[in-house]
């Protein structure tokens, strides 16, 4: 009876384990990067990368890094982040298309003392708050929907309550701000209408799974940006805050831990070799090449607009991450929750073809060419869009969204046609698309086993292998950045080529 008490409390210890792996990681990336412009995304794809590799080379654990469960789930709590973004998103869609406005949001004023070199007080809570809500409303969700399997599966009441209690009290006693009861009551409204969303998401992906096997995020944007719509006037409270500013980079970080760890295992699988290539040289030609025809065509160069288009045209994560966090300036910062919310609506037609290809064992080659012509056809006319906006606000949000959508469709379904036409399978296929272009939600729908439990497990680490890419992506927005947002065209238009080059050596391979 006393092991069993032992081996029952060392569920604390995973809270030990996983903030003192996690969120210095985050610490450090952001002091790594103080005082440049540079996003902090891409010290955390090395360091995470780096750890796991590092646990499961030492003997500390095994691929995967079943003793750092904690770290797992937080990896899955890619959906908890997202709806906070679809919602933001929502919210900055029904303003513009209804033309309406808001006074500018004074509802705390951030503590400056920076308590970590990079870090203010307010921002340290943020990232703490966001781990623990990660954790919190994950365990909580699979808790109340019976989706208890895994190691902590016993646990999750207590992982839910120790997490959503700490995450309640983390609110900066030192921000400035106007009504603390009536924030505290929001983060805690907030909490609930996450769970909320996450349940009903999962209950409608369940009812329809037999007619069509749509993955539970698709439902989660839905109705988190339609939320958003409707409650376009709440100013948000320290739950949706911090989630904005910290969630994405903390999954990440969890993420990037378990694709490290699986390192070995992958490159041992036949084919796989394939999958990498095209994620790797993938992330520079439909990144760069989607940056290279707003700057040929759309004639455009500024940070405000190849930040959010290219964030939300890929669902990218690490640029959606480092738009939110106000790395690309504030106009990148407004507009990327609008651009990663329009090409979900395309995500009907993703998903609903994706899954029948599923179901049938082979990409759907009929749909995808006309969505794919549809996507091309429609990026021209957003790109013709973009060079007559004249730098007008509205216009280039405009052109923005169409480009978004259009430049999502193609890349999608552009990569699954090359891809299936190289003869790789379509589990293979998703990996690879998934990595190539960051795409966070084909990831999750991966992860959440739509192609696959091979897939599912080895998604973190393909899905971060292409982020190695990312400081070259980040170097480009940081020169971009500190030319006053204008991106290099020469070196740009030179790794579009290369990416090109590379995507056709993957594809015979």
């Amino acid at each position: 009876m006393e092991t069993m008490a032992i081996t029952n409390l060392s569920i604390l210890n995973q809270f030990l384990l996983s903030m003192l792996v996690l969120i210095p990681m985050v610490l450090v990336a952001r002091t790594v990067v103080a005082g440049t412009r540079y996003s902090p995304i891409l010290i955390i794809v090395i360091f995470g990368l780096a750890m796991g590799y590092i646990l499961t080379s030492s003997g500390v654990s095994l691929p995967g890094l079943p003793d750092f469960a904690l770290v797992d789930l937080v990896a899955r709590s890619t959906i908890v982040a997202l709806i906070v973004t679809f919602f933001v998103g929502g919210q900055e869609l029904r303003k513009i298309f209804s033309g309406l406005n808001m006074e500018a949001d004074a509802t705390v004023t951030p503590c400056a003392e920076e308590v970590v070199l990079g870090t203010g007080r307010t921002h340290l809570i943020f990232i703490l708050r966001a781990f623990f809500l990660l954790v919190g409303i994950e365990a909580m969700s699979r808790h109340l929907l019976g989706n208890s399997v895994g190691s902590l599966a016993v646990f999750y009441p207590l992982i839910a309550y120790l997490g959503l209690v700490v995450a309640v009290i983390l609110i900066d006693h030192r921000a400035v701000i106007q009504d603390k009861r009536r924030y505290f009551r929001k983060g805690v409204i907030e909490i609930v209408a996450l769970i909320g969303v996450l349940a009903l998401s999962w209950h409608i992906a369940q009812w329809i799974q037999d007619l069509i096997a749509l993955p539970q995020i698709f439902f989660a944007m839905i109705i988190s940006a339609a939320a958003g719509a409707y409650a376009w006037r709440w100013r948000a409270g320290p739950t949706v805050r911090a989630l904005l500013f910290a969630g994405i980079p903390v999954v990440l970080a969890a993420n990037f831990m378990i694709g490290g760890s699986r390192i070995g295992d992958a490159f041992a699988i036949e084919g796989m070799n394939s999958v990498l290539a095209y994620g790797f040289f993938g992330q520079m030609f439909w990144m760069f090449g989607g940056i290279a025809l707003l700057m040929f065509i759309g004639r455009t160069d500024q940070a405000r607009n190849l930040a959010p288009g290219m964030a939300g045209a890929l669902s990218h994560s690490g640029l959606t991450g480092a738009c939110t966090a106000g790395d690309m300036g504030q106009t990148a910062a407004q507009r990327a929750p609008i651009m990663i919310n329009i090409p979900f609506f395309g995500h009907i037609f993703v998903f609903s073809i994706l899954a029948m290809s599923a179901t049938a064992g082979m990409l759907q080659i009929w749909p995808v060419a006309i969505l794919l012509s549809v996507g091309l056809a429609l990026t021209w006319w957003a790109l013709r869009a973009m060079s007559r906006s004249g730098g007008n606000d509205a216009a280039e949000v405009r052109a923005l969204m169409a480009f978004s959508f259009g430049w999502q469709i193609a890349a999608v379904f552009g990569g699954f046609l090359l891809l299936h036409l190289a003869g790789m399978p379509l589990d293979f296929a998703a990996m690879a698309v998934s990595s190539a272009l960051s795409h966070f939600g084909l990831f999750a729908a991966t992860q959440g086993g739509m192609f696959g439990d091979e897939a599912a497990l080895l998604i973190p680490f393909i899905f971060s292998m292409p982020f190695l890419v990312h400081p070259l992506v980040f170097f480009m927005f940081g020169q971009s950045m500190e030319r006053d947002g204008a991106m290099p065209r020469r070196a740009a238009y030179a790794i579009a080529l290369i990416g090109l080059l590379g995507v056709t050596y993957a594809l015979f391979m």
